[in-house]
């Protein structure tokens, strides 16, 4: 079936183009400052502040900023090079895996997928309605959280089914991340001006968090988008316009607001639980409308490679189509599910994602040397099909990465898995890889 194709200038259906089918060069819109744009957009939110604040009082304030530090460091440099691979193919994520996975194999991180941004796509929505909720009440005294949750999930699937080129060309670059800027800087003029920075600095951890799981803490959340980095990228003119974008969008943005949190936090006792409240007492709260009006765009990234996710497995299913659904599936599992510490949550995501795409990686990189055949990666038969459309060397390395993410977070907590367990996989493909081809030498 013919797909629409977009204008790369207003982004009209750009969402329309199949998973499986490479976007073609011509159609190809994001440059440096819209790579930025996006990333500095997705890495600056209420959510990644929430995150900032898990880390204290369990450590200082010097020791969890240093985690972030490292901890981002180390995420953004991964999801910069999985952006690469967008842009080297044209593909969808999901779809760029299979050469390395398989052409069936890949469905299955293809389904861990769409379930973890169904979840992702929903604790966006109940912090957005938190946050609006409790800027009503300071304003004007009141509480609607149904309401608040009906509006958001609507807005961000209308987002969803516009598509990334609509959204980052008409919305980020015209207007909306100076909106962003502009709260970012204010809640950052406002710590620092009603603060005590510097006694909040020489407060001591409580010790319940280490230094290797908050590191682990800090990098889930940039991992947390590995999976559907390529989604967008995939519309980027060159590699290196993706890389720089991405690197320096997402790195500025992550290591800025998991400091807010953190620093915010702390100020209102501790834990995420005051921060909401913390945020809206800021300025009177606009610093946070303006956040919380960017806030949407994180849910609409969430339910639109959801459905991309489910796209490269389930054919007959359109991605604006499949936007609809997962956005009111979204809303409804905010309106009946309670926010909670996702703190667990953000870590097994890593624990997944982390080492698959240590052999994703290494597979685009060393073993392929960046070469993608679009032609047959449907074809059971062709060249990704291996046992069955199956790459079985693909997924020993990857369970056995995931092993030892499990193994050195409960034995080795103080060391942080994500990063060993990534190298572990890369490392245990690169040797099956080899091995493999030694044989038939």
């Amino acid at each position: 079936m013919t797909q629409a194709t977009p204008d790369p200038l207003t982004g009209d259906a750009g969402s329309t183009y199949a998973p499986l089918t490479p976007v073609p060069d011509a159609r190809r819109a994001f440059r440096t400052g819209d790579a930025f744009a996006l990333w500095f957009s997705l890495g600056i939110g209420l959510l990644v502040a929430q995150a900032g604040a898990l880390l204290v009082p369990g450590l200082s304030l010097p020791h969890a900023l240093m985690a972030i530090a490292i901890g981002s460091a180390i995420g953004v440099v991964l999801l910069a090079l999985a952006g690469v691979i967008g842009t080297d193919t044209g593909l969808a994520a999901m779809s760029s895996l299979r050469p390395t996975l398989g052409v069936r194999g890949a469905s299955v991180p293809a389904v861990l997928n769409a379930v973890q941004l169904v979840g992702w796509g929903a604790f966006e929505v109940i912090v957005m309605r938190d946050s609006a909720d409790a800027l009503a009440k300071q304003a004007f005294g009141f509480s609607m959280p149904l309401i608040w949750t009906v509006i958001f999930g609507l807005l961000a699937t209308l987002l969803a089914i516009s598509g990334p080129l609509s959204f980052v060309r008409r919305f980020l670059r015209t207007w909306g991340i100076w909106l962003l800027l502009a709260g970012a800087g204010w809640l950052t003029w406002n710590l620092l001006a009603q603060h005590d920075l510097a006694a909040m600095m020489r407060r001591p951890g409580t010790g319940e968090m280490s230094f290797g799981g908050a590191i682990d803490l800090v990098v889930a959340m940039p991992l947390s988008w590995l999976p559907l980095i390529a989604d967008y990228t995939r519309f980027g003119r060159r590699a290196g316009d993706t890389f720089r974008g991405t690197l320096l969008g997402y790195g500025i943005a992550n290591m800025w607001f998991y400091a807010l949190g953190a620093i915010y936090g702390l100020a209102a006792g501790g834990g995420d639980a005051l921060l909401t409240s913390a945020l809206a007492q800021a300025g009177g709260g606009l610093a946070l409308l303006l956040i919380l009006i960017d806030e949407i765009d994180n849910a609409f990234a969430d339910i639109h490679s959801a459905a991309v996710s489910t796209g490269t497995f389930w054919a007959r299913g359109s991605v604006p189509m499949l936007s609809a659904a997962f956005g009111a599936l979204c809303t409804l599992i905010a309106l009946l599910v309670p926010m909670a510490k996702y703190q667990n949550f953000l870590l097994l995501i890593g624990s997944v994602f982390a080492p698959l795409f240590g052999v994703v990686l290494v597979d685009h990189f060393i073993v392929r040397k960046r070469r993608i055949e679009a032609a047959v990666l449907a074809d059971v038969r062709g060249r990704y099909g291996f046992s069955g459309g199956w790459h079985l060397s693909a997924f020993i390395a990857w369970a056995i990465g995931i092993a030892a993410y499990q193994a050195i977070n409960q034995w080795l907590p103080n060391l942080g898995a994500t990063l060993p367990s990534l190298v572990i996989g890369a490392v245990c493909y690169l040797v099956f890889v080899s091995t493999r081809k030694t044989a038939y030498a």
